[in-house]
């Protein structure tokens, strides 16, 4: 197997888990740092002079680190979505597609489903619903909790942290009544 075959390829559990591991210890022992990305929106609203008193404090000292780290996951994104991408179709279970086709979600083949992930979509009561209020909920869920899924399920439970635990718990939660109860209300 060649290095473009590798690095378009998906990786295995057993490689992609140790490293996204490995990157709590390394954080802690380099720079005594944690790791996660919700926190950068309040870095970002910090870097605009404000009176509020949420924002001020010196992004530069606490968050400049995180916001590189951030761009670093935007380029790699984008290096990997655009140079690295893989030319095959994803490929899911045929009991899936079975169940969003159920739900009206034909799968195309893509990450994004168009008939979800769309200007037309966006501009359809259900698309709106989904998108835009899914959003909001996930914005004001990672905030409520004091961080996003990353920083609590990578970095807080790795340090053995109790609100990371229930925040962790109520992610699967959320996800699971989401996908088995609301998303076919929503769209059936």
């Amino acid at each position: 197997m060649g290095i473009s075959t590798f690095l378009t390829s998906p990786w295995p559990w057993y490689i992609a888990g140790p490293l996204i591991g490995l990157t709590v210890p390394v954080l802690l022992l380099v720079g005594n740092k944690s790791f996660g990305v919700s926190a950068n929106l309040r870095h970002v609203c910090a870097m605009i002079p404000n009176k509020h008193p949420f924002f001020n404090y010196d992004w530069r000292k606490t968050g400049g680190w995180n916001l590189i780290f951030a761009l670093g996951i935007l380029l790699g994104g984008i290096l990997g979505g655009v140079l690295l991408k893989n030319p095959e179709p994803l490929q899911l279970a045929a009991s899936t597609q079975a169940d969003l086709q159920e739900l009206g979600i034909a799968h195309d083949g893509s990450l994004a489903p168009q008939s979800l992930f769309s200007l037309e979509s966006l501009f359809s009561f259900k698309g709106f619903l989904v998108l835009l209020g899914g959003g909001f909920l996930v914005g004001f869920g990672a905030r409520y909790a004091g961080g996003c899924t990353s920083g609590h399920a990578i970095s807080g439970l790795a340090n053995l942290q109790l609100p990371s635990l229930v925040a962790v718990i109520g992610f699967f939660a959320g996800g699971l009544a989401m996908t088995h109860l609301l998303f076919p209300l929503i769209f059936r």
